[in-house]
């Protein structure tokens, strides 16, 4: 009979028989009888074993959401957020690019708080002096018919019209 192995670092790296699942095996070293181990060293492996240890989670291979993307209320928000920021406003071509990215993350923010799992989003904001002439705004993207979606608010002012697109891109 063998000495018992007082710590966890001196376990033989080979013992004869059947190969057992244990905490062991995390640890890179093959298991031992039951009797060597006392409990405060198992307790010491487990607790090395919990540090170590990084949590696996198996692929779904679901494809819908289960929060999916509500347009209906990021238009209400976005026109919201449109409105009060822009209801007082006078054009001014020198403020205007901060005002957009200043409304483009406040709507971001709103959108991301309706929680919506598993999709990213691109938040556009459009501020255009009205001046009597005509504008066109295009723009493309590789697009899933199925799951992706887009949202568009429009405020009007009596100096200038403002546009945001809110883009929401499913993620798997």
């Amino acid at each position: 009979m063998t000495a018992p192995i007082r710590n966890w670092y001196q376990l033989p790296s080979k013992v004869k028989g059947k190969r057992k699942q244990s905490i062991y095996e995390a640890l890179g070293l093959a298991p031992v009888e039951e009797e060597y181990v006392s409990d405060s060293t198992k307790a010491k492996l487990l607790a090395l074993k919990a540090n170590k240890a990084k949590i696996r989670y198996a692929n779904t291979y679901r494809l819908e959401s289960y929060n999916k993307f509500r347009d209906y209320l990021v238009r209400d928000k976005a026109q919201a957020i449109l409105t009060n920021k822009l209801q007082q406003a006078k054009y001014d071509g020198a403020s205007s690019p901060s005002l957009c990215t200043s409304i483009s993350e406040e709507i971001l923010n709103a959108v991301k708080e309706l929680d919506f799992d598993r999709y990213k989003y691109v938040v556009s904001v459009l501020i255009v002096e009205k001046a009597g002439q005509a504008i066109n705004v295009a723009s493309r993207w590789v697009w899933d018919v199925q799951r992706d979606t887009w949202v568009s608010a429009k405020c009007e002012t009596e100096t200038f019209i403002a546009l945001a697109l809110v883009m929401a891109c499913y993620y798997e």
